[in-house]
């Protein structure tokens, strides 16, 4: 009979120790899931700025003509829809990528004159190109090496930087 009793009470041990592990399990998970209130990349910098330049042989297009300039209206996902585009809070240059299209018999190059001057590679003719810079803000021309007749385009760069933390697949 002692060994019955002994039993008995190793499986209500054992019993109450499941009990209690299944009790603190939520709570573990709960703890868990919760994180940590600030973020080492909050906010994020800002996306590269995306400027058309094409190069025709009596006008250079830039299309937009002025970035950084308040928030812009994008293609958000549904959730994000309805909330203002968020600010670094920082001030200075802004990464901007120009994608040229030639249009013209002739090889060329982008020039930017303003406060941060920049020159691309060759742009061939008939061919696409690019040029990134940080670019501080101000007013820019932007003419073609090798196409003199082409009316120089204007771009303007103003001092606001969105954060890209509402952008999906960033890094």
């Amino acid at each position: 009979m002692g060994r019955g009793r002994a039993r008995s009470a190793g499986r209500r041990r054992q019993a109450r120790a499941l009990a209690l592990a299944g009790a603190l399990a939520p709570a573990a998970l709960l703890a868990a899931g919760c994180g940590a209130e600030s973020h080492p990349n909050d906010p994020r910098p800002a996306v590269s700025a995306r400027i058309s330049v094409t190069i025709g042989p009596k006008a250079i297009t830039v299309q937009p003509r002025s970035v950084g300039e308040g928030p812009v209206k994008t293609q958000q996902i549904p959730q994000n829809q309805n909330h203002p585009q968020p600010s670094t809070g920082v001030r200075g240059p802004l990464n901007v990528t120009f994608v040229t299209a030639n249009q013209t018999g002739t090889d060329s190059a982008l020039e930017l004159r303003g406060p941060t001057p920049a020159t691309s590679g060759p742009i061939y003719a008939r061919s696409p190109g690019s040029l990134q810079a940080d670019l501080e803000p101000g007013v820019y021309t932007i003419t073609a090496k090798g196409v003199p007749t082409a009316r120089p385009g204007k771009l303007v760069v103003g001092n606001y930087r969105a954060s890209s933390e509402n952008d999906v697949l960033l890094p």
